[in-house]
């Protein structure tokens, strides 16, 4: 599904793209020695993690719903950073048994308190209806133009704020 999204982003001619897969960073379960607010970090992972996260101005976050909540590895990666994500926007795209929408409204709770603004646009799937028997991804045509929605309001909320991360020092 991530690259099912990335394939519409790439279509924009006014914004660059990456896909970042959180496996691409192994990062175990939280093992820095001081807070994230400190920027202190000792561990190559975390610096991998900081410098890839604080090099955007947005993001789409494409994420699973388990028990009624975030997964468990996107919440310890989201831990792990602090002045990174401060003054960006972020979107979400969720799939579960209810699309995913509670594990995103959790997550706009983590991502205010990360001083990350949150987009109102949101593409949610769910797992009777748009994945073949629980496991095929088959996206039903409308929600094209719902991650083309989002990514407008990323890219006008995301320009807006650069000024703000100029303004704190916490420019990407």
């Amino acid at each position: 599904m991530a690259k099912w999204v990335y394939e519409i982003a790439k279509q924009r001619s006014d914004i660059s793209v990456e896909l970042v897969d959180l496996m691409e960073f192994n990062l175990p379960i939280l093992d820095e020695p001081i807070p994230s607010a400190a920027h202190q970090y000792s561990k190559a992972h975390t610096k991998a993690w900081s410098d890839r996260i604080a090099s955007f101005d947005a993001y789409v976050v494409v994420t699973a719903e388990y028990q009624h909540g975030i997964p468990g590895g996107l919440k310890n990666a989201l831990d792990y950073l602090h002045d990174e994500w401060h003054n960006k926007v972020v979107g979400f795209v969720s799939y579960g048994s209810a699309g995913g929408v509670r594990a995103v409204e959790q997550l706009r709770l983590v991502f205010a308190e990360l001083e990350v603004a949150t987009v109102r646009a949101q593409v949610f799937f769910s797992l009777l209806t748009e994945f073949e028997n629980r496991r095929t991804f088959k996206p039903s045509p409308d929600k094209v133009d719902q991650v083309k929605r989002l990514l407008g309001q990323l890219v006008s909320w995301g320009t807006a704020f650069k000024g703000l991360r100029e303004q704190s020092g916490h420019s990407a």
